[in-house]
């Protein structure tokens, strides 16, 4: 009997370590993002700028590691899996990898709106290659991102175009994501894209098209200006829109 309860009490104990391994092992896998984006982020130190703007020339000659960064991409399509922060620096830089791509393929126009026609604009170009479905830069942005409630992605995503938030020169991750977030909503809003006083605010034509995101039933635009406008606006300041200029962010 005593070496019956010996056994046991081995038993519980050899579970009980076993257990603790598999947390850890668990907490380990969680901890680690599912993709490696630091090819992004090497041609993103190394080809924009800190305002933003992009060195589409040198990139050029440098293209094949954009080229294979996006077919790892496509290789490693988010599950259920994944942690929503992976998610969306996976969707946020494939993105921008993407809009790169397509001004690099098509010889660096003068605009991005140039490589569309007339029956199929540029952002409904399925071109965008994951699992071997193929994706436009619509179906990323509004099919996924936008889903995703956050609308700092607005500020997150570059459409190679002057007028749009500066492409950052680091690749997102799970890490840095929130600080990326936070950092491209406050640069942008407080950028000469924007002009904003304490009555009066003309702002980027992002705020008008996709108004809904940055409204609910109890704040309405100004509210969410001024999280992060260095100017206290008033609530009955008035309101207008600025030109968007697509010219391409070139350097």
């Amino acid at each position: 009997m005593k070496y019956i309860l010996i056994h046991l009490f081995f038993l519980l104990g050899t579970c009980n370590v076993s257990n603790d391994l598999l947390v850890q092992e668990f907490e380990s896998r969680q901890s680690i993002s599912p993709v490696d984006h630091s090819i992004f982020d090497n041609l993103l130190r190394t080809y924009v700028n800190q305002e933003g703007f992009v060195d589409y020339k040198g990139w050029k000659k440098d293209k094949i590691k954009l080229d294979e960064y996006l077919v790892y991409l496509g290789n490693h399509k988010p599950s259920s899996s994944w942690d929503r922060k992976s998610t969306l620096a996976y969707y946020i830089n494939l993105y921008n990898a993407a809009a790169v791509q397509l001004i690099l393929d098509n010889n660096m126009p003068e605009s991005i709106k140039d490589i569309g026609g007339t029956f199929n604009s540029v952002w409904n170009k399925e071109y965008i290659s994951i699992k071997g479905e193929k994706y436009s830069l619509n179906d990323i942005e509004k099919g996924i991102l936008l889903k995703m409630g956050d609308p700092r992605v607005h500020f997150a995503i570059n459409c190679a175009s002057y007028s749009c938030p500066k492409l950052q020169n680091r690749a997102f991750t799970k890490d840095n994501l929130e600080e990326l977030m936070e950092k491209g909503a406050r640069e942008f809003i407080n950028s000469s894209k924007n002009d904003i006083s304490r009555d009066k605010v003309s702002l980027s034509k992002i705020f008008k098209w996709y108004k809904d995101d940055f409204t609910s039933k109890e704040l309405g635009l100004i509210d969410y200006l001024n999280k992060y406008s260095a100017v206290k606006i008033n609530k009955n300041a008035s309101i207008d829109y600025k030109d968007y200029n697509w010219k391409l962010n070139k350097q």
